[in-house]
């Protein structure tokens, strides 16, 4: 029902527009009749009017409309952020979270979520559909595989790195890797020897397939100790769990490790090329913004951070 108060308010108001409305045809009678007219009785037509709804006034405040905020207000101005998961090798660590930094510096409105692992675990995951939006992968076979399954978008695919793989001791290691290098593995005082899972992790084949290659796999074989990823292995010789490991170059040359320990290059034609790629999902949530991340990671500024941490550029 209507309240009385709204009832006065709606009289009113039709009051006043019709005592206006005389003002205004009293005014235009005189213009034609006289054929002029005068500030003076326009006012005194317009006073009128007023007047003629002055006993039906109500009291009632008039609320202001609420203007709408400007552009530059603080109160409208929302920032879009969007969000993109990523599935990286664990090699790629240390690399990985300076290059988000950058990219974050120049990207405000994308976040970037990384998660670290072994590449053939995040292949099986993905398989599953794992809610990530690009893989960063230790090599090149589980992302074509994922193409090839259509679980990734085979226009994305780019070779972002190439990986190397060292043998890596403590400091207080009396073992001489300087000089002998892969051959130390023979040392009778080596009990374990930590590399990564060959079954899924890239690095454990590449350093399997260069002991083999070096002629030191038989006479070391069962001193092997593996990590599920290449990082595991690394922290097995750094807490004291392994004597000598055969790591990432990347994880080795890294601020948590490169004051902790020593090592020695494997060489590069012992093993089969890391060609290290990345691929968007299929199902990723925004797949601009993964380009856009993907672009960044083979731009001049991600590689200069990949090469900081001992990664060769692809084709060199």
């Amino acid at each position: 029902m209507v309240s009385t108060e709204e009832n006065d308010l709606a009289i009113a108001g039709e009051l006043c527009i019709r005592t206006y409305n005389r003002g205004i045809m009293k005014l235009s009678r005189f213009t034609i009749n006289t054929g002029r007219t005068s500030r003076w009785m326009f006012l005194a037509s317009l006073l009128a009017a007023v007047l003629g709804c002055g006993g039906h006034a109500s009291t009632t405040p008039i609320r202001e409309a609420a203007q709408p905020a400007t552009s530059g207000s603080s109160e409208t101005q929302t920032t879009t952020t969007i969000s993109i998961r990523i599935a990286a090798a664990s090699d790629l660590k240390f690399a990985m979270d300076e290059i988000i930094r950058e990219f974050r510096t120049q990207h405000q409105e994308i976040e970037v979520d990384a998660t670290f692992g072994s590449s053939g675990n995040f292949y099986a995951q993905l398989c599953n559909k794992a809610p990530f939006d690009v893989f960063f992968s230790a090599d090149s076979d589980y992302p074509r595989r994922l193409i090839e399954q259509g679980l990734a978008i085979q226009e994305t695919s780019i070779q972002y790195a190439v990986g190397q793989i060292v043998v890596w001791v403590r400091n207080d290691s009396l073992l001489d890797i300087d000089t002998l290098g892969m051959q130390t593995l023979m040392d009778p005082s080596i009990k374990k020897i930590a590399i990564a899972n060959p079954r899924h992790a890239p690095y454990g084949r590449a350093a399997e397939v260069a002991m083999k290659s070096l002629s030191v796999y038989d006479a070391v074989t069962d001193r092997l100790v593996v990590g599920e990823n290449v990082s595991q292995a690394a922290q097995f010789v750094e807490s004291g769990a392994a004597d000598v490991g055969i790591i990432a170059l990347s994880l080795a040359t890294s601020s948590a490790m490169k004051d902790k320990g020593r090592f020695g290059i494997v060489p590069r034609d012992s093993y089969p090329t890391l060609i290290q790629t990345a691929v968007v999902l299929s199902s990723a949530g925004d797949q601009q913004a993964c380009n856009a991340f993907c672009d960044f990671v083979i731009g001049v500024q991600g590689q200069e951070i990949l090469a900081r941490h001992g990664f060769l550029v692809p084709g060199e």
